[in-house]
């Protein structure tokens, strides 16, 4: 499954369904596909996504192995998600998704 972010203030964002889910959750929504985000509540979706994923990054440094294959983490893959809620919050604009 896919998920795409949208909103008027930036472009479409697409990523797979499972890492979609985290992030919603991460933001304190129930993680159903389709929902949105009205305008008023971006900036806290933000913050609590910024918050979780700092907890997740805390996390996952303690435990560095240098011998093992580098991977994409969550933190990574939420960025593009991170600017358009920035986006939105400077608009004024909801967040959908679908």
């Amino acid at each position: 499954m896919l998920v795409t972010f949208k909103t008027k203030a930036y472009a479409d964002i697409t990523m797979f369904g499972d890492n979609a889910l985290t992030l919603l959750k991460m933001m304190g929504h129930s993680g159903t596909v389709p929902g949105a985000i009205e305008a008023d509540d971006v900036p806290e979706a933000l913050e609590k996504l910024q918050a979780a994923l700092q907890t997740n990054i805390d996390a996952d440094s303690s435990g560095d192995n240098d011998d093992a294959e580098p991977k994409i983490g969550i933190a990574k893959r939420a960025l593009p998600l991170i600017e358009l809620l920035t986006a939105a919050v400077a608009a004024n604009t909801y967040v959908m998704w679908e």
